[in-house]
C-alpha cells in the first residue's frame, strides 16, 4: 500500500473496531487524570484502576493529597512500581498546584510539563482527555504500532509523534490515540503478536516485527 492507503486503511480499521473509545484510566476531574497518568508509567492501565481507590478515598485534590505523608501515598501506590519517586512526584506536583495554580490543573503544556514526574506524553494526555485540547500522546505502545504499520521511522516517541499528527487530520488525534491503544492491546501485543491474525499488519504486510533495538518494546 502507499502511505496514503495506509492511513485511510488504519483509520477506518481501527473506527471499525473501536469506534468510540473510552478512556481506560478511571477518574472523575483533571486532577484524578493527572495522578493515574503518573500512575501508569510502566504500568498497566488494569493495575492503576485497581490501586487509585484507595489512594482518591483519602485525597482526591490537591489540597487533600499534599496534606498526605509521602509514606503513605508511597504505602498505597506501591503496586504500581517505581512508588518512591512517583509518590514524591504526586505529593510535590500538589503542593505546586496549589500554591501556584489555585488548586487546579493548568491547561497548557508548559506549566503541566513543569510538575515533577510529567513529562510531555503525560501532558499530552491529560490536555487531550481532560480538555479536549487536540494532541496525539505517543508512548512506547503506539511508537510501535507506528512503525509496524510504516507510518513512521521515528527514532523516538517524539519524532513519531510528529510523523502522526501529518498523517492524521488533527480533529481526530484525540480519538486515534486511544483507539491505538485498545487496538494494540487487542491485536497488535508487543510479545506474542500474530501478524496473519492482525487485522492491521495483515493487510499492510510490512515492518511485522519491531526492529531489535529500534526502541523500547515492552508489553
Amino acid at each position: 500500500m502507499k502511505l496514503v492507503e495506509r492511513i485511510a486503511f488504519v483509520s477506518h480499521t481501527l473506527d471499525d473496531l473501536f469506534p468510540h473509545p473510552a478512556v481506560p484510566l478511571q477518574h472523575k476531574d483533571p486532577y484524578t487524570l493527572l495522578v493515574a497518568v503518573l500512575l501508569s508509567a510502566q504500568c498497566t492501565d488494569e493495575r492503576v484502576n485497581k490501586t487509585t481507590p484507595e489512594l482518591f478515598a483519602l485525597a482526591d485534590t490537591p489540597d487533600e493529597m499534599r496534606h498526605l505523608a509521602v509514606p503513605q501515598i508511597q504505602r498505597i501506590i506501591h503496586p504500581c512500581g517505581l512508588a518512591p519517586a512517583k509518590a514524591k512526584h504526586i505529593h510535590q506536583l500538589s503542593e505546586i498546584l496549589v500554591r501556584q495554580h489555585q488548586g487546579e490543573v493548568p491547561q497548557n503544556f508548559a506549566d503541566l510539563e513543569a510538575l515533577p514526574g510529567v513529562g510531555h506524553k503525560t501532558a499530552s494526555v491529560v490536555m487531550s482527555q481532560a480538555f479536549g485540547v487536540a494532541a496525539f500522546p505517543v508512548d512506547t505502545h503506539i511508537h510501535r504500532l507506528a512503525w509496524r504499520w510504516n507510518l513512521s521511522k521515528g527514532k523516538n516517541v517524539l519524532q513519531t509523534e510528529r510523523d502522526l499528527k501529518r498523517h492524521f487530520s488533527e480533529s481526530d488525534w484525540n480519538k486515534l490515540h486511544l483507539q491505538m491503544i485498545y487496538f494494540g492491546r487487542t491485536y497488535c501485543p508487543a510479545r506474542g503478536h500474530k501478524p496473519q491474525e492482525c487485522p492491521i499488519c495483515s493487510q499492510i504486510g510490512r515492518r511485522i516485527l519491531f526492529k531489535p533495538g529500534h526502541a523500547d518494546d515492552k508489553p
